[in-house]
């Protein structure tokens, strides 16, 4: 697989500066070619390695971003399951992102109908683009494989003619999501994966080497024209016998 790279640092600790560096180039570099950076976000574990990370960079300029979530719980936006409410209250309230430049779901709506207006929103946002280029899309992994809200054996994996699909199923709770889809990850110019701790080891190796049984969501994402980064610990890196990059203290990617 070209283009992938798996990088390897002795824990969160040391992986959080050197992700939040990582954002901040890639948006000036976006800036810098065509006037924003647009970047999905996804919850879990990175809200609050982000929300720590970001603020603490010196002279940080979000007022040309653009930020979108990768999938998001069809719930109420003070509800703790909400993945843009965390963001808010922990970053948004931090940077200068502008309100009009964080696009979010209607919880009010339906699943299907949320997913059709998220789906418009993307489209006004990326007018010139049948699907959907981010710049950067940050992404989490379950223990099961699955990332955004794509499961393992489920047909949205399937899916594409939607960029934004709903799911009134999910095998983890809450039940109804709406979710991008595989064509959207895809396409992004650059697409980071966060996977941290010794739960991960087993199904990180199986994601990353391959193994018995079906594809593993995670491993259907392989961006079609960009980059694909693994930053990961010691503990989730355990299992792998595959070549990692260890930086050293201070590095930068």
């Amino acid at each position: 697989m070209s283009g992938r790279r798996v990088v390897s640092f002795p824990s969160s600790v040391e992986l959080g500066p050197v992700l939040a560096h990582l954002v901040a180039c890639r948006a000036a570099k976006a800036i810098s070619s065509h006037g924003r950076f647009s970047l999905g976000l996804s919850g879990g574990s990175l809200v609050s390695m982000l929300s720590k990370e970001l603020p603490a960079l010196p002279q940080l300029d979000c007022s040309k971003w653009v930020v979108g979530f990768c999938d998001e719980r069809l719930v109420s936006f003070d509800d703790p399951e909400s993945t843009y409410g965390l963001y808010k209250n922990q970053l948004f309230s931090k940077v200068n992102i502008p309100d009009s430049g964080v696009l979010a779901i209607n919880p009010s709506l339906p699943v299907e109908e949320c997913a059709e207006d998220y789906t418009r929103k993307l489209k006004e946002t990326f007018p010139q683009e049948d699907i959907p280029m981010f710049d950067m899309l940050l992404l989490g992994m379950g223990p099961d494989g699955h990332t955004c809200s794509l499961f393992p054996g489920h047909p949205l994996l399937e899916e594409t003619e939607k960029i934004v699909a709903p799911i009134s199923d999910s095998p983890k709770p809450p039940p109804q999501r709406v979710t991008m889809t595989l064509p959207v990850v895809n396409s992004a110019r650059c697409v980071v994966f966060v996977s941290t701790g010794g739960s991960k080891a087993t199904v990180l190796k199986q994601v990353l080497e391959g193994g018995e049984g079906p594809v593993l969501p995670a491993a259907l994402v392989v961006p079609t024209h960009g980059e694909l980064l693994w930053l990961i610990d010691d503990p989730a890196a355990a299992s792998l016998t595959l070549q990692v990059e260890r930086p050293g203290p201070g590095a930068k990617l």
